[in-house]
């Protein structure tokens, strides 16, 4: 088992992409069918998706793993071999999981500090009937950069859109397209979510580098998204009052508001466009949060804890919860810290024990030759990974796993056509994480369906951020937008 003659190494910079000639294509799918088989069980037979409980996906992972480790095995790569390329996996996303505890802890943060409450607060009263459709898309848009979750900015401002425009007579359908289209965008954009964490750190960029060029393909989608509902808003007859005092008046009553809560995001974005370092950025936005929280939320703080000082700390690593006026604000109100980040980080992990593996066996590189044989050009690539996602969407109901697999499978062959990897990440969101909620099945689609109170088939034509996406990324490479090379050192 210790004999790796068949193995060979092929460097792109600083990255090694392993062959076996003993290993054949076949042998290689092995344990990318075994794991699609396991994933699409999980969905479609156990009644609650959690076949091995919360964490089914992280341990079917680490079976593909142990599938392809037999493969391996069977090939003549040592267990050593398998174990170093593991290892050299795990750190390549050291910096990414650090990045993503400082995003729990800054979601945390931002919550008691009441900067969140105030992007909500001010977010609100832009709503008039004669733009409500377009207004719901900023709104939304709004607060889930805020939040970094399209599933709260739905559940809550989501749910108070959804029944202000039903009482102007306009479509549900056509408030719930809205909602989804700027939830998603804020999901996209938002250094706070996980997908747009898992994105890069999957394809081996950095999280800013990632967000500046998604914005070449997503701005102008999030444009034509707007003009459609601005006409669309245009074709409607609206009547009634967007009435929002209740929603305000609860905010207020719980949070002291004021627009000085906005130095904070404004300080942390300054940071950003002058290339401060992701840890160190958002690790200034976590202490001007927490003394911010200090001077502004002391009442709020004294809700959740018996001291301020525990309070902020709860809000950095656990669970906090504040309670208003409105139970549906209170939902929004709410936050993980650094252990609601755990479940991707897990994730990550284990995708990176599968991926190490089938770089260590040599499967990777048999599939990505595969691939380009196929896919010989860059539009190919590129429409090969769309392809993958919204497969994984359909199979596999999982938007995270949709980005995961595609990630690591397509790495190596960004490289090998000098892409560099931010074509990988841009393109993994544009078609992994804004597809998930066209799909009634994938769990995207059951919650915000379920949520809303509007059937996928209702909203999806009115989705149009979420189809119009990985239509605009194939549009950027069949015309060579943006389309970043590998710098040679």
């Amino acid at each position: 088992m210790a004999d790796n003659k068949n193995l060979s190494e092929i460097e792109i910079e600083d990255q090694k992409i392993m062959e076996n000639k003993e290993l054949n294509l076949f042998e290689s799918l092995i344990p990318v069918v075994l794991l699609m088989s396991l994933l699409a069980y999980n969905i479609f037979f156990v009644e609650d998706q959690e076949w091995f409980g919360a964490y089914t996906n992280q341990y079917i992972l680490l079976i593909g793993g142990a599938i392809a480790a037999a493969v391996g095995f069977f090939n003549k790569v040592s267990l050593n071999k398998m174990i170093a390329e593991v290892w050299e996996n795990w750190k390549s996303v050291f910096v990414p999981i650090m990045i993503l505890f400082l995003v729990g802890a800054l979601a945390g943060t931002w919550l008691v500090s009441g900067i969140i409450p105030a992007m909500v607060y001010y977010g609100l009263q832009v709503l008039s009937p004669a733009i409500f459709l377009p207004a719901s898309v900023i709104i939304a848009a709004i607060i889930s950069i805020a939040t970094g979750s399209s599933w709260t900015t739905s559940a809550t401002v989501g749910i108070a859109l959804i029944g202000i425009g039903s009482a102007l007579g306009i479509p549900t359908g056509m408030i719930a397209g809205a909602v989804i289209s700027g939830a998603y965008f804020g999901d996209k954009m938002s250094p706070l979510s996980d997908t747009t964490n898992l994105a890069p750190a999957m394809a081996g960029t950095d999280l800013f580098t990632h967000i500046k060029y998604m914005a070449y393909t997503t701005v102008p989608t999030i444009i034509i998204t707007l003009i459609v509902f601005a006409i669309l808003s245009g074709t409607i007859d609206t009547t009634g009052n967007a009435d929002i005092s209740n929603l305000l008046a609860s905010i207020d009553n719980t949070f002291n508001i004021t627009p000085w809560l906005f130095l904070v995001p404004g300080i942390v974005i300054a940071m950003i466009l002058m290339k401060t370092k992701p840890l160190v950025a958002l690790g200034v936005g976590v202490l001007l949060a927490a003394v911010f929280a200090f001077i502004f939320q002391g009442d709020v703080l004294e809700s959740v804890s018996t001291s301020k000082f525990q309070a902020i700390i709860n809000s950095i690593l656990v669970d906090t919860n504040i309670q208003t006026d409105d139970e549906k604000l209170s939902e929004l109100f709410s936050s993980g810290g650094m252990n609601g980040m755990l479940w991707t980080i897990f994730l990550i992990i284990c995708a990176m024990v599968f991926g190490g593996v089938m770089d260590a066996i040599g499967a990777l590189a048999k599939i990505t030759k595969s691939l380009l044989a196929v896919a010989t050009s860059v539009f190919g690539l590129f429409a090969s990974t769309v392809v993958s996602c919204l497969g994984l969407n359909i199979v596999a109901s999982d938007q995270y796993l949709a980005l995961v697999i595609p990630g690591k499978m397509f790495k190596k062959a960004y490289e090998d056509k000098g892409l560099a990897p931010e074509n990988l990440s841009r393109t993994l969101e544009d078609s992994g994480t804004v597809t998930s909620v066209l799909i009634p099945w994938n769990t995207c689609g059951a919650y915000q369906s379920g949520v809303l109170g509007v059937d996928v088939g209702d909203y999806f034509f009115y989705a149009i951020f979420n189809y119009l996406s990985p239509i605009m990324t194939l549009l950027f490479a069949a015309f060579n937008l943006k389309i970043r090379m590998i710098i040679k050192k």
